[in-house]
């Protein structure tokens, strides 16, 4: 079964680089461009999610979700709504309910950002503010309790965001697993690929 990672949106896939190099049967792991996923599409939320479900559904058999940030919202998502299609979920740094006054003080800032600053990021400075235009409702509270498949919770301690989150999932998601990674903060396969491949190679192992 193929494990796809999927990145955050202030990062690209190349973000995976250092952890999936020290992963086992690293041949198995796709890590998507959320932008060439999403095409020619305008970046809404219900669009990427749209074509992330249809990248998703393509495989012929279940796949293994692991998400940061965006990616873990987009995991989560169709791990709730297709909980046949997923073999396991890791949720890393990623929200239950997406933060509304995070959003819009993240929005200001970006909005004096020169455009040259979006090309490290998941897409250009239009199509990030869509983006995060259209995530300002989003709620998973009540259908974390859809995921079915084994779960791994992963936090940075210093991300002090979304531990909170990180904590409802382990108590909300059965049987999730919940690890707090020390002198970590939110992008955590940057800061600490070694540690991430560890724990995901232990828990793939184990299923």
């Amino acid at each position: 079964m193929k494990k796809i990672f999927i990145h955050g949106s202030g990062h690209k896939a190349a973000s995976w680089n250092k952890t999936v190099c020290l992963m086992d049967n690293k041949e198995d792991i796709l890590c998507p461009e959320l932008s060439d996923i999403l095409g020619d599409r305008q970046a809404t939320y219900h669009n990427l999610y749209s074509c992330f479900s249809d990248y998703c559904n393509a495989a012929d058999r279940r796949v293994h979700l692991c998400g940061l940030s965006l990616g873990g919202i987009l995991a989560l998502n169709y791990a709730s709504d297709n909980p046949q299609k997923v073999a396991s979920l890791v949720l890393i740094g990623a929200p239950h309910k997406v933060p509304k006054a995070a959003f819009a003080l993240q929005n200001l800032i970006f909005r004096f950002l020169p455009e040259c600053m979006f090309d490290t990021m998941a897409f250009d400075k239009k199509n990030t503010f869509v983006l995060g235009n259209t995530m300002k409702r989003l709620d998973f509270s009540d259908r974390v309790q859809n995921v079915s498949c084994p779960a791994m919770i992963i936090c940075g301690k210093k991300d002090g965001a979304n531990l909170k989150s990180a904590r409802y999932f382990e108590k909300n998601i059965k049987g999730a697993n919940l690890k707090v990674l020390e002198d970590v903060g939110h992008v955590v396969n940057e800061e600490n690929p070694e540690e991430l491949a560890n724990i995901l190679n232990a828990f793939y192992g184990g299923l």
